[in-house]
């Protein structure tokens, strides 16, 4: 009964879709659910910048854009339900905005010959592309950004961490556990200590973490959180008066919604990022002018600059460039998803590209090939200024620490391949 449900859903998108429209791109969005208000500004910044194209350009390449969204609830069954019951649809790429439904899609995708693409998220050793043929996650992996955050800390503390104490507070998934292997290999090279807090989903109990970390009074606590659960645990650092500028999150545990419940009191919190903040970029002028200003925002209108929205309208951004990418290879404008994976591996983003885009320093430039479907590992540390009530960027864009992690996804990769009898290669 659910998949006929969501079938339902999908096909009342397709019948109020434009006519001509013959590029298709999917949204597997959770506006409802615990996680609703994270997941709806992303999905409202991936439906707009699409719609931008349409009202703008004429779509891709002449082809307009035709989005379906599946409403999945962060739940991972309804993400796969949603995935099969629109594949049929020539849906180019699948943005599946949870690690949960990544992993199952992995092979599911991967048979059937159509590209998922996890940016900031997922199984970080689909950066392999020799392996992962179908999956790619540019610009930066969870692996980068615990990295990231290891080198921010290393920063300020003068190159040396030996004898400091570092706390990861974490959601108790697949998501949460991703960091947890690289903050190990980096204590061994650092010497810093590393205690794990597992927070189980949701995260509204968060009590005994905080008590322990009270108790042992690490310098630096990181959190891998979604949703509601960041929330709580800024307001139980708070309560035990642990230092704003000492929390980290992750680019999940970075948004408005996260800060904004503990009033002043998250002054400092920080967070990384992949993209930039705010909505001074020339993008923005256009989206009130043909999206918000025709009537056809995915939203109010409300979520437009902010951190989530931003990172939606990203993603839609690099794949409507990977479209074209995979139309200049093939020499068509209505690509199939073979040829629509092709135009990923073979995205290049610039500076140039960028500031053309109307979004100049948005992002970190990058290639991707078939061993790299990863990018390049570059990311930033934001901070929460809470009488400003905004996000700024404390740090330039800095690489991953690559001696650690390319043989770490090398390992995973490979033991991955065996296990699922895949014989590497690219052609």
């Amino acid at each position: 009964m659910k998949l006929k449900l969501i079938s339902a859903a999908v096909a009342a998108v397709v019948a109020a879709a434009p006519a001509m429209a013959d590029l298709t791109f999917t949204s597997l969005s959770y506006r409802t659910g615990p996680y609703a208000a994270n997941g709806i500004p992303f999905a409202d910044g991936y439906a707009d910048y699409f719609t931008l194209l349409n009202e703008r350009d004429g779509g891709i390449g002449g082809e307009k854009v035709n989005l379906l969204e599946c409403e999945t609830g962060y739940n991972t069954e309804k993400g796969v339900e949603c995935y099969e019951s629109t594949k049929g649809s020539d849906a180019l790429v699948y943005e599946p905005l949870s690690t949960g439904i990544t992993y199952q899609l992995i092979p599911k995708a991967t048979a059937d010959g159509i590209a998922v693409h996890s940016g900031g998220y997922g199984r970080t050793s689909a950066k392999n592309g020799a392996i992962f043929r179908n999956i790619f996650n540019y610009p930066a992996n969870y692996w980068d950004g615990a990295s990231i955050a290891i080198k921010h800390l290393l920063d300020l503390n003068s190159g040396d961490l030996k004898g400091k104490k570092v706390a990861l507070v974490y959601h108790n998934s697949a998501y949460g556990k991703e960091p947890i292997r690289t903050l190990e290999e980096l204590a061994k090279k650092h010497g810093y200590d590393l205690t794990l807090l597992a927070v189980d989903h949701p995260g509204q109990e968060q009590k005994s973490q905080w008590l322990q970390i009270r108790r042992e009074r690490p310098d630096y606590v990181l959190m891998w959180g979604w949703g509601v659960m960041n929330q709580v645990a800024i307001q139980e650092a708070i309560n035990i008066r642990f230092p704003m500028e000492n929390f980290i999150g992750i680019w999940w545990s970075g948004s408005e919604n996260d800060v904004k419940p503990a009033g002043d009191r998250a002054d400092g919190y920080k967070a990384l990022t992949f993209h930039n903040v705010g909505s001074d970029f020339p993008v923005f002028d256009d989206i009130q002018k043909y999206v918000v200003g025709s009537g056809k925002a995915a939203g109010a209108g409300d979520q437009i600059g902010t951190v989530l929205y931003n990172r939606g309208l990203y993603a839609a951004m690099l794949a409507a460039e990977a479209a074209k990418t995979a139309q200049g290879i093939h020499g068509t404008a209505a690509i199939s998803q073979a040829q629509m994976r092709d135009g990923m591996e073979n995205l290049e983003i610039t500076e140039e590209k960028m500031a053309a885009l109307g979004l100049p320093n948005f992002g970190p430039s990058f290639k991707v090939t078939c061993e790299n479907h990863g990018g390049d590992g570059f990311g930033a540390v934001t901070q929460w200024d809470a009488k400003a009530g905004s996000w700024s960027m404390i740090t330039p864009y800095m690489q991953s620490d690559q001696d650690v992690l390319a043989p770490l996804i090398a390992a995973d990769a490979e033991a991955y391949a065996k296990e699922n009898n895949i014989t590497p290669g690219c052609n």
